[in-house]
């Protein structure tokens, strides 16, 4: 049974940072794709950043420079360190995974394995 576990939420100031950490299991960890999506009140859920197995990143344009998505495959956990966060980048966060593929997917349909979220509320 796969279960991603996401902790490391909280309420910050404009300007501050945080990390999110979800721990994975249930999974050969490394081979999978680990991405991080958010929802806001009102809005649909949307991607924010992806590390494949190989390392390789991507991140949306409105994180880019800010976040950085980041994975340790002997702790079985995957990270997302967020500065110079923004009163708009609040939201709930959520992990996800999926079998690496050649494609790298920025959908949230894409992806097999939801964790429940933890929410990040900056504040201005």
């Amino acid at each position: 049974q796969v279960q991603l576990v996401e902790s490391g939420g909280g309420l910050v100031q404009a300007g501050g940072s945080l990390r999110l950490s979800c721990a994975a299991s249930g999974l050969t960890f490394s081979s999978y794709a680990m991405g991080w999506f958010r929802q806001a009140p009102g809005k649909e859920r949307e991607f924010v950043a992806v590390i494949r197995s190989g390392g390789s990143t991507y991140y949306a344009d409105s994180v880019k420079g800010r976040f950085t998505i980041s994975r340790d495959n002997a702790k079985n956990t995957v990270y997302l360190q967020m500065n110079s966060l923004k009163p708009e980048d609040t939201a709930v966060y959520y992990c996800a995974s999926r079998t690496e593929t050649i494609l790298v997917v920025t959908t949230y349909n894409g992806y097999d394995y939801w964790g429940q979220g933890t929410q990040v509320t900056v504040s201005s």
